[in-house]
């Protein structure tokens, strides 16, 4: 078992700053009405992100080894977040979309299915307490 560690500094009033193991800081903040100075991303969408940037580096990783051609690839998130306090996401969407000419479809559903059922951390920790769904779309390049 490896340890990972995190350190947050508080910049000013809800203002942080972060870094991890990989010493690379990140900003925190929220909106001006509830102590902020809206200077960086939310907390809670640095998880959206960790879970495309998760899933689509194993996406990636995979449809290389079988040298798929991808001219570009992007991941769209759309979450659902309760009304009620702590506000968490009940329902998480994800459409992977691939850019290419003459794209298999059964190479890019597997990758799919390997990130989401085996290599993908954050997908792992996040579907014990989300819904989450994926689908995928190919965008044929002329």
């Amino acid at each position: 078992m490896s340890t990972k560690t995190a350190y947050v500094k508080q910049i000013k009033g809800i203002t942080f700053a972060g870094k991890t193991d990989s010493n690379h800081w990140v900003t925190m903040d929220g909106p001006e009405n509830f102590g902020g100075s809206d200077a960086g991303i939310r907390p809670k969408e640095l998880i959206l992100l960790a879970l495309a940037g998760c899933t689509g580096s194993d996406v990636i990783s995979i449809l290389e080894k079988k040298r798929t051609p991808l001219a570009d690839f992007e991941i769209n998130i759309k979450a659902d977040v309760s009304d009620e306090h702590p506000q968490v996401f009940t329902k998480i969407d994800l459409e992977y979309v691939f850019y290419g000419k003459n794209l298999n479809v059964k190479d890019i559903e597997r990758a799919i299915e390997l990130s989401q059922t085996k290599y993908c951390s954050v997908t792992a920790m996040l579907q014990k307490a989300v819904e989450m769904k994926h689908s995928y779309r190919i965008v044929e390049e002329k």
